[in-house]
């Protein structure tokens, strides 16, 4: 595009000073070069996008105006919340499916004000750290939010995580409170032990003492006694620290990822302007909580935009359309995974008697995209692409099928994000002489980048909590000599017209059942259990499913294991998003001169015992144990006829 454009400023100059043809002739000469010179498909793809680049390019300007001015004006979170309250307090803010529960705004307000002042009482004060570990309910909001009002910042943890990895969760936020759900006493019990004694511990719900780790104080009544006035306000601006969220990052236990005040209202706005979201909508959010689609895109609708919220504890497909029926849902939340599970339900009367009018997410796969939208009945599909931590978030504003989002071909600097080349083997940078990382051309696979610029809350990176965890997700010279870009460690592909579909995910970390895998973790749990031996994780595609099986290649040349005790063993040393679906024993793993376990050979002989001649076991979801993968058991799990 470039080289064009320098070509028609040659013509234009040559065809006027040197020739001195009339401005008739000169226009027509450039039409001419143009055209000729491929311009027809500059002009095809403007007319195909200028409608959408346009609409784009002002929800853009209309978030980062907002931001700006929120800037100047030391906005946060609970300041915006409390204009919400104030435009509408007796309106319904959450509800929570569980039990039926309708919080109104200014039950929350005042729920969330009991939290700030109870926590203040207890010494807590602006700048420290409350630790959140809870199933979805309107609490959890409430939680987090009055600690916000305090300038407390909460690490919200992820309920799935035991032992080592919730230690360190708690350890590495510097927590100096938890507050705990009493579903999850078990959890706190197994790692009190280990915990700092200075950590306050406070359950939420049914209270059973003698369940609980001792020490621990029922927070109910104690929130109930405690002051609804709102606290002062603490020192906090618009790019200060609101909250953690735990991710597995790319390698080792989850890391803390820094969410300050504008990127949640960043995140949350853009999808609400992009997509044409109305404050009368009701959100039907079933995501859980502890990750920012569920508590930001989802929630921040109701604390940013005064929509109603209907939390439910955990996904249900059978449940799903009742719930949205019961409670006149307009707008569902989901992951890729949870369409294909509605899909696999019966038709019922129920998928086509409610009112969504969209469904909100990430992850939904082109090939059921088309069926899940005919099938209920649901006129928009409004698919996004966006980390906690990224800087890139990019939304298919228009339903484009398959499409995870879009920017512009023609005014490509609007939105600096770029795919680049990277080493299939090694997903390493590509870069061309100067040293500068190569640009993809469409259709051609490539990491997706973001240029960093810390001055603008848009293109801010604001990291993790562990500062050392930063350089990896960061690179230098990537649009140009001296800059900083975000590595999203994500392969995309861009079509001619600038829509954008996500292709794979690099590094190592896979995606499975919604959640981030981190193979480093995986690896080393599963060496201590089989006598340090080595062991090589990785993602593995099953046909009819998101994301990628876990499965682990351990070096054993007698294969001595206990499999069902070692399956028992694993339930409760990994989430079980995490426990690898596929087992593979061999005499030796391949290693490289860094002793990095070479897996390109074993992501492509994947699972098939047609190819792999070691012997291989997958997990049986009914029976709960490894049991041998031979040809008809792989046959039915490519028919998809076992549950994994």
């Amino acid at each position: 595009m470039m080289l064009l454009g320098a070509s028609v400023v040659g013509v234009l100059l040559f065809s006027k000073l040197v020739l001195k043809l009339p401005w008739t002739q000169v226009g027509f000469s450039l039409l001419l070069l143009y055209l000729g010179s491929g311009g027809w498909r500059f002009i095809r793809v403007f007319i195909k996008t200028v409608r959408r680049d346009v609409f784009g390019g002002l929800v853009l300007l209309k978030v980062k105006s907002k931001v700006r001015r929120y800037l100047r004006e030391k906005r946060t979170v609970p300041i915006l919340f409390a204009s919400t309250v104030q435009r509408h307090p007796d309106k319904t803010a959450l509800i929570f499916e569980g039990t039926d529960t309708h919080w109104t705004f200014r039950q929350l307000d005042d729920y969330s004000n009991s939290v700030a002042n109870f926590l203040q009482a207890r010494g807590l004060a602006s700048g420290d750290v409350a630790a959140i570990f809870m199933e979805n309910r309107n609490e959890f909001v409430g939680l987090w939010l009055g600690m916000a009002k305090l300038g407390v910042e909460a690490a919200l943890i992820n309920t799935n995580l035991r032992r080592d990895a919730l230690c360190h969760c708690l350890t590495t936020s510097r927590a100096q409170a938890l507050i705990f759900g009493s579903e999850m006493a078990p959890a706190v019990c197994e790692i009190h032990a280990s915990l700092d004694t200075s950590l306050s511990l406070f359950c939420s719900g049914s209270w059973e003492p003698s369940a609980m780790p001792s020490g621990t104080e029922h927070l109910d009544p104690l929130l109930k006694d405690a002051p609804k006035y709102l606290p002062s306000r603490p020192d906090k601006g618009f790019t200060d620290k609101l909250f953690y969220i735990y991710t597995s990052g790319t390698t080792g236990l989850p890391k803390a990822a820094i969410v300050v005040h504008s990127r949640y209202y960043r995140m949350a706005a853009l999808v609400y302007y992009g997509f044409r979201m109305r404050p009368n909508d009701i959100v039907y959010d079933c995501l859980p909580l502890y990750h920012s689609a569920g508590n930001i895109v989802g929630i921040g609708q109701c604390l940013l935009h005064g929509m109603t919220v209907v939390i439910r504890k955990k996904f249900s497909a059978s449940r799903f359309w009742d719930d949205c029926i019961k409670y006149n849902c307009t707008i569902v939340q989901y992951i890729g995974e949870l369409c294909r599970y509605l899909l696999n339900q019966p038709s019922r009367e129920a998928e086509k008697q409610h009112q969504v009018r969209m469904a909100l997410g990430n992850g939904l796969r082109q090939s059921i995209w088309t069926n899940f939208s005919s099938r209920f009945n649901i006129p928009q599909v409004a698919e996004f692409y966006g980390a906690t931590e990224c800087n890139c978030s990019l939304g298919n504003f228009d339903s484009q099928v398959g499409a995870c989002g879009f920017n512009s071909r023609i005014l490509s600097f609007v939105y600096p994000i770029r795919l680049v080349r990277v080493n299939e083997d090694t997903m390493e940078l590509i870069r061309g002489p100067d040293g500068v990382c190569i640009p993809c051309q469409p259709g051609e696979p490539g990491q997706l980048v973001g240029r960093i610029i810390q001055q603008d809350p848009l293109r801010r990176f604001d990291g993790y909590l562990n500062h050392g965890a930063n350089n990896k997700k960061i690179a230098k010279d990537v649009f140009k000599k001296g800059d900083q870009a975000y590595l999203t460690g994500d392969v995309l592909v861009m079509d001619e017209l600038g829509y954008l579909y996500f292709r794979d995910r690099t590094g190592d970390t896979f995606r499975w059942k919604g959640e981030n895998v981190s193979t480093t973790e995986v690896e080393g749990t599963l060496s201590r259990l089989l006598d340090m031996a080595d062991v090589a994780v990785y993602g593995v595609e099953v046909p009819g499913t998101e994301g990628r099986a876990g499965m682990a290649a351990v070096a054993s040349p007698t294969r001595s294991w206990d499999l069902g005790h070692f399956a028992q063993v694993l339930e409760k040393e990994l989430p079980l998003y995490a426990r690898p679906i596929f087992l593979r024993f061999l005499p030796k793993l391949h290693k490289t001169g860094t002793y990095k376990f070479q897996k390109t050979e074993l992501r492509k002989e994947g699972f098939d015992p047609a190819v792999v001649k070691d012997p291989l076991f997958y997990l049986d979801a009914r029976k709960g144990c490894y049991i041998p993968l031979d040809q008809e058991a792989y046959t039915r799990i490519q028919a998809g006829e076992e549950k994994l």
